[in-house]
């Protein structure tokens, strides 16, 4: 294994970021005045054939161990793969993109036989006053295929005991932890190690007094939303994972997973989105 390439820089008059070529990984962001926003752990590992833990991993063509429960490796291949710098520039309000592009022929031939499908892929990351993150994928061969995937982000928060998320109330979701079908009752406050996917397409909002700030997470093209963050007992096994680190991370992510995939007929095309934006705190009444 080889250490990783350095990060491409993207730095605008709204926002800053970085993503990495490998996996089509974003690294880091943060609007311009404001701290960062996605959060790595401080034991990510920095080497090829690994997945790097924080950022945005893309998770595709599966989710965890995909929906047989027994494909490796988990969350699919596309972020433990080189993607190709396809093209970089400035959108009408002078934000810095980046987009890579990945198709079946750059996948390891092991990779391929686990799915064996054609396809390509675009991945945009744009880094300006919000962080958009936009995934395409194509069906290049003459067979449907499913496939679930999922903009994996990793939020920073002061503090995780004390954040709340909100615009989930009503949705059903299965609890991966106590593996049964949930319904959301107000907002979700978490306690414990926490694993649920939501049947759930609207906006999300992370409440984080600690660090006096909303995070407003929107997306497009998505029938799940993930929330993520293993707690203390879960950190402490977790190599790439400090042990107290739980404590200022949740993962909210854009998805199609588990009884949410996307279906492509052959030459069919599907964007998944997701949008991030930072807000000040409304005061407490």
């Amino acid at each position: 294994m080889t250490r990783l390439p350095e990060p491409l820089t993207l730095s605008g008059p709204n926002g800053h970021g970085a993503v990495l070529s490998y996996g089509a990984h974003a690294l880091s962001w943060a609007p311009e005045g404001h701290e960062p926003v996605l959060w790595v752990s401080s034991r990510a590992y920095n080497e090829t054939g690994r997945a790097i833990r924080g950022g945005v991993p893309l998770c595709f063509p599966w989710f965890g161990p995909g929906r047989t429960g027994d494909m490796e490796p988990a969350h699919g291949f596309a972020r433990i793969t080189e993607w190709t710098l396809a093209e970089q520039g400035e959108d009408e309000q002078g934000d810095p993109f980046a987009e890579f592009a990945l198709t079946s022929e750059d996948v390891a031939p092991e990779l391929r036989e686990v799915f064996p499908h054609d396809f390509s892929a675009r991945f945009r990351m744009t880094a300006g006053h919000t962080l958009r993150l936009e995934l395409t994928v194509t069906n290049t061969g003459s067979e449907t295929f499913e496939v679930e995937e999922a903009l994996h982000t990793y939020l920073h928060v002061g503090d995780s005991e004390r954040v709340t998320v909100s615009g989930l109330e009503g949705a059903s979701y299965y609890d991966k932890v106590a593996k049964e079908q949930r319904v959301q009752q107000g907002e979700l406050r978490l306690t414990g190690e926490t694993d649920a996917v939501f049947a759930h397409r609207g906006e999300v909002r992370v409440a984080d007094p600690a660090l006096g700030r909303e995070l407003v997470i929107g997306k497009e093209g998505s029938d799940s939303t993930v929330v993520w963050n293993p707690w203390a007992d879960k950190a402490v096994g977790m190599s790439d994972f400090a042990d107290d680190e739980w404590k200022t991370m949740l993962c909210v992510e854009a998805g199609n997973v588990m009884g949410s995939p996307v279906r492509l007929a052959a030459g069919e095309t599907h964007t998944i989105a997701q949008v991030v934006e930072v807000r000040e705190l409304p005061a407490e009444q």
